[in-house]
Parts: structure tokens; C-alpha cells; sequence
């Protein structure tokens, strides 16, 4: 009765059938040939393909036990607190993976660093998250005088705690040769020569190499010599195999990649990356110095969108950075304290107000996630499904990110923070530090649970009220296809902030024309510079909002003429925007046009003729007030 992708045990308890669940992922993402790298976090696999059109997202999210799925730079599938099982049984199927073949997408170059980036970082965080959660614990002892710390039982826990950080250069060096699929132990070898003991001590005393001098660095713990250093010996590696004798090669290639990258990291990459590494952590520094805590607050209230798009993920680096240069971090995790704790508050409110029975369990249990830190489950299971609970969390986070920032509250250790983890905020030197931190998850809390206890409208509420609404259409509008095309649901639209709903309901049209017309009689309240967006509300109230082709801002206006402007009234039909369709393709951006009703919350939105062909005369939207 509940399906293949769950099973019953002898106890009778119901749980999720993780290699079907395997199964079924992979067939809809082209299946094994279409993968080239897989890793996970704590609650999403994340793939990168060589095809992401084969990506079937609504068959994906019907699967029984994923959550949601998201296409960023990576493919992501949000499975839960059962990722890890779901992927054990993913690598099963997969087996070994390569890289080879490109794909049929251009890929752009941020993207394809920001790709780089994550497959280097992500894999480190357990590791580091231990070791630091550890020596915050060991911290609380000493504070608390249950452990002196001038103890051997105290300094020995606590090089184990640091032993992450210390052989960060070593860690960092086997995921950088896994993702540029490099012989790991030869480059983890190269980069270990940086922290020899005896090579720190010739570099204290003044070494040279062949005449030139050798900047003194203290490589343990830093990351960028040791990304910089696998990046060149990727190269050399690659140069002595293509013209190494096969019979030699099995020494020969290592020993050459060894004597040529060693003396360049230690000339060159090296300080350059300690300049990059140092650069960086300065910048943030300065840049938080100049803002205080409203660079917190902002951080904290944006963090909702950066987690749903993964682009959270490129404040890691940073992160680890700020903690191997000053032993501490005090923007990116003070902020997501605050955001964490107030997506639990939302949830926990919710779970209070909602009568669909579905959505209090979903809730419940996002809640609960989201105390210990991880906010996935409530993101996407209860927070961007609602702009209420949206705009409540990002409140409750912003107010409670200015707190931590006005209180320059620091971390020490690099984990989601949370309950579980609030001892990664003891300061020894400052005591009240972890007190602030736990200020921080009363104010977060308190607000985002009064804020969407005081706002949330349940749906069960609305759709009886909907059915009120529309035993009188009087106010109805009814709109005609802005252009001709293809009718498809927003869900299907490859960008998160219209998919997920975040900007209104409504649909999209894979347009087979060039022109766009207006759907109804109604005023143009927005002309986008660029010409590739236009706001028009109707007669009735309704705000659209009509954005065409996803990213085309970057076209500069280039192959958009507009035939309007802001303030004018304009009939039914009235050409309004013409586009030339050939150059936004050609120029690799999808020419999908989304038509959305951003003030959703004041009206009902039924769509029609959704995978449907239309013209320009066909009715597609239906807008009703909510009285």
C-alpha cells in the first residue's frame, strides 16, 4: 500500500526503500551515462551531468521521499536526513564515474567555477565541523572548570580537534585531484612537502632553491597554496604521461610531477596563494568593519534564496579561510544562526496553524531539522511554498542577524549552527560570546514563530474562500496568451525564483513568435531598461509581471524594442515588446517567457491549456479577487 519506494520492517515501521529511491532518481536524470560527478551534503545529492536537459524535474519531485529538486550549477536532489543511505545505494548503481564526453550545454565559466569550487569544499566540511565542534566542547570544559586546560587529557583532545585544520593543505589536495581526477596520492604527496617539519625549519632559517629565495610560509592549515599547487601538477602530470615510455611511466611520471611542482609551489604558488588566502580574509574583514551588523542582518535576511539556489555554497571557501587565518568567523555562520532558528520558529507556527494534516508533520519536522541547523527540509517543504512564511523568516533572520552582528559575535568552528552545535560560539577570551549566541536564538525564534503566527493563512482557509470568489466572477479577468506558443507550468521553468513560485503564480509559453502583446485592457507600470520585462496590471488590480526569456538581462537590451512606456493605458492586443527569438537562442539563453501575478496573496490565478499549443487570441489565465 505504500508503494516501491517504501517497505515495512519486522516491527511494523514504515521507511523508505533507499535502493528503489536510487533507482528511480538516476532513471530520470538520463540514468548512469548521463553522470559525471556525484557527492552529497546533509540533506541533497548533488550530480553534475553531462546532459541537464534530460532532467525530468516533475517526475523527480513526485518520487516518495524527495523533497524537491534544484538545477544550479549542479543537479540537486533534496532527499532529507536520508541522503546519506539514498547515496551509499546511488554509488552502488553508478560504480566509477568518468568524466569523459562533454556536454551538449555550454557551460558558462562561472558556473563551471563555481562547480570547481563546491566538488573542493563540500567534502571537507564533516571533517572540519568535527574537529571544531570538538574543540569548542573541550573550550566549555575548561570555562566551566570541568577540565583544566594545562591537563595532557585537555591538550591532547585538542590537537586532535585541530588535526582537520592543521592538515587542511592535505585534505584540500585530495579533493582538488579527485575533481580534476589526477593521481590522488602523488598530489597529496606534493602538497605534504609544503608542511614537512624539516622544510618549515629550513624555511624559518632562510632556504633558497637554485639561488632564488624562499618566501617563509607556514603552509599548515591553508588552502589556496595547496589548490593552486594540485591545479599546476594537474598539468605537469598530464605533459610527462602524454610523452612519458609507457614502460618508465610508472615511476617516471610521479617523480617528474614531484620535481617540477614542489620547487614552482615553492617559489611561486605558494606565496601567491597565501597572498590570495590573506586578500581574502582582509576583504571580508574590511568589508565587515565598514558595515558592522548590517552587513549580518542583510547576509542572514538573503540567506533564504542563497540556500534554495546553492549559492550558499560560495561562502564556503571564505569560511574556511577566515578560520585557518584567524581562527575564527564572524559574517557567513553568526548569519546563518539567526536564519537557521527563525526557519525554525516559521515551521514550528505553522505546524500550529495549518489544519492540512500533511503540511503539521512536514512541518514539525522541518522545525526540528532546522533547531539543529539544517534548514533544507524547511526551505523547501514549507517556507518558499508560502510568501507569508517567506517574508516572516526573512524578517525574524534579519533582526536577528543585526543583533549577532552589533554584538560581534564570532564562531569557531565551521558547522551548521544550531542547538547541537551552540557550543562552536564558546570564546574563552570573551565569555558572553556564546551568551549573545544564545540571545541570537531567542530573538530568531520568538519572531519568526509571532511574525507567521500573526500572518500565515492557511490553504485549507484560502481554497474555501476561493470557492466563495468564484461563485461570482464579476471582477474576473480573463486573459488572452500575451504570445503564441506553448503553454507550461511555472514548476517547469528553469530558474528557481519563478519555479518555486517566489514571484507569483501563473504560467509560461515557449513562444513561436517574436511578438508580445497585451493580454488585456490595463496600464504598463514597468519598462525593464533592457527591455526584456515589462510590469502591467490589469483593471481589476492584478500585478503581471512579464519576463522574457530567463537571464536575458545580460543581452544588454540587444534584440528588444518596446512600444510603450511607463504610464501608458494600452487595449487588448496592443503590441507592447518586440524580440528577436533567433538571437536570444543563438545566444545560448533560454527564450522561455514567464507571465506571473506577483501580488498573488489578493487573488485567485487559474491557468489553462498548460503543454497546449495557443495563439495570441487564446484565453490562458483566469484572475479573481479575493473579497
Amino acid at each position: 500500500m505504500f508503494g516501491q519506494y517504501y517497505v515495512t520492517t519486522y516491527k511494523g515501521e514504515i521507511v523508505m526503500n533507499y535502493k528503489e529511491t536510487a533507482v528511480s532518481i538516476l532513471s530520470l536524470i538520463g540514468g548512469k551515462e548521463n553522470v559525471s560527478h556525484l557527492e552529497h551534503c546533509s540533506t541533497r545529492l548533488r550530480f553534475t551531468l553531462k546532459d541537464n536537459t534530460k532532467i525530468e524535474t516533475e517526475k523527480l519531485e513526485k518520487i516518495d521521499g524527495v523533497i524537491g529538486v534544484r538545477q544550479n550549477v549542479q543537479c540537486q536532489v533534496i532527499i532529507g536526513n536520508d541522503v546519506v543511505e539514498v547515496y551509499d545505494e546511488m554509488k552502488a548503481l553508478l560504480g566509477e564515474l568518468s568524466e569523459s564526453g562533454s556536454s551538449t550545454e555550454k557551460q558558462k565559466w562561472g558556473a563551471v567555477i563555481l562547480d570547481f569550487i563546491i566538488s573542493i569544499f563540500q567534502p571537507l566540511i564533516p571533517a572540519i565541523a568535527g574537529g571544531g565542534i570538538l574543540k569548542s566542547l573541550l573550550l566549555l570544559a575548561s570555562v566551566t572548570g570541568v577540565m583544566s586546560d594545562q591537563s595532557q587529557t585537555y591538550q591532547i583532545l585538542n590537537l586532535i580537534g585541530g588535526a582537520p585544520l592543521y592538515f587542511l593543505p592535505i585534505l584540500v589536495a585530495m579533493t582538488t585531484a579527485n575533481k580534476l581526477k589526477v593521481n590522488q596520492l602523488v598530489a597529496v604527496s606534493a602538497v605534504g612537502a609544503l608542511i614537512l617539519p624539516e622544510l618549515s625549519t629550513l624555511l624559518t632559517e632562510g632556504a633558497t632553491f637554485l639561488g632564488f629565495g624562499i618566501t617563509n610560509i607556514a603552509y599548515a592549515s591553508q588552502v589556496f597554496p595547496a589548490i593552486l599547487t594540485v591545479l599546476f601538477y594537474a598539468q605537469v602530470e598530464k605533459l610527462f604521461t602524454n610523452y612519458s615510455p609507457k614502460p618508465i611511466r610508472i615511476f617516471f611520471v610521479p617523480m617528474m610531477s614531484l620535481l617540477i611542482t614542489v620547487p614552482v609551489a615553492l617559489l611561486v604558488l605558494g606565496p601567491l596563494g597565501y597572498n590570495v588566502g590573506t586578500v581574502f580574509s582582509t576583504a571580508i574583514i574590511w568589508l565587515y568593519s565598514r558595515l558592522g551588523w548590517v552587513a549580518t542582518g542583510v547576509l542572514a535576511a538573503g540567506l533564504p534564496f542563497m540556500v534554495v539556489t546553492g549559492m550558499h555554497k560560495a561562502m564556503i571557501p571564505y569560511a574556511v579561510s577566515s578560520m585557518s587565518e584567524i581562527g575564527a568567523e564572524l559574517l557567513y555562520l553568526p548569519a546563518s544562526l539567526a536564519h537557521n532558528i527563525a526557519e525554525s520558529g516559521a515551521c514550528f507556527a505553522v505546524s500550529i496553524k495549518t489544519k492540512d494534516q500533511k503540511l503539521r508533520s512536514t512541518a514539525i519536522s522541518a522545525a526540528i531539522s532546522a533547531l539543529f541547523g539544517i534548514t533544507e527540509p524547511a526551505l523547501y517543504g514549507v517556507t518558499i511554498l508560502n510568501k507569508r512564511v517567506l517574508y516572516s523568516v526573512m524578517f525574524a533572520s534579519l533582526v536577528g542577524g543585526s543583533f549577532a552582528g552589533i554584538m560581534a559575535i564570532k564562531a569557531f568552528a565551521l558547522v551548521g549552527p544550531g542547538l547541537a552545535s551552540i557550543t562552536m560560539f564558546v570564546d574563552k577570551i570573551n565569555p558572553m560570546n556564546l551568551i549573545w549566541a544564545f540571545v541570537t536564538v531567542g530573538i530568531s525564534f520568538v519572531i519568526g514563530f509571532i511574525a507567521v503566527l500573526v500572518s500565515y493563512k492557511d490553504e485549507v482557509e484560502l481554497e474555501k474562500a476561493d470557492e466563495v470568489n468564484e461563485a461570482s466572477n464579476a471582477d474576473a479577468e480573463k486573459l488572452i496568451s500575451p504570445v503564441a506558443g506553448q503553454i507550461i507550468s511555472l514548476s517547469e521553468v528553469k530558474d528557481d525564483v519563478f519555479s518555486s513560485g517566489l514571484m507569483g503564480d501563473g504560467l509560461a509559453i515557449i513562444p513561436d513568435d517574436n511578438v508580445l502583446i497585451a493580454p488585456e485592457d490595463g496600464e504598463i507600470t514597468m519598462v525593464f531598461e533592457t527591455k526584456h520585462a515589462l510590469g502591467f496590471k490589469t483593471t481589476n488590480g492584478a500585478e503581471i509581471l512579464f519576463h522574457i526569456g530567463l537571464n536575458t538581462v545580460q543581452l544588454g537590451g540587444e534584440g528588444f524594442e518596446a512600444f510603450v512606456q511607463v504610464g501608458d493605458k494600452v487595449v487588448k492586443g496592443q503590441k507592447l515588446i518586440e524580440f528577436n527569438l533567433e538571437k536570444i537562442k543563438s545566444a545560448g539563453f533560454d527564450p522561455t517567457i514567464v507571465c506571473v501575478v506577483t501580488n498573488k496573496e489578493a487573488y485567485t490565478v487559474k491557468t489553462s491549456h498548460q503543454s497546449e499549443m495557443v495563439t495570441n487570441q487564446t484565453d490562458v489565465l483566469s484572475i479573481v479577487p479575493i473579497i
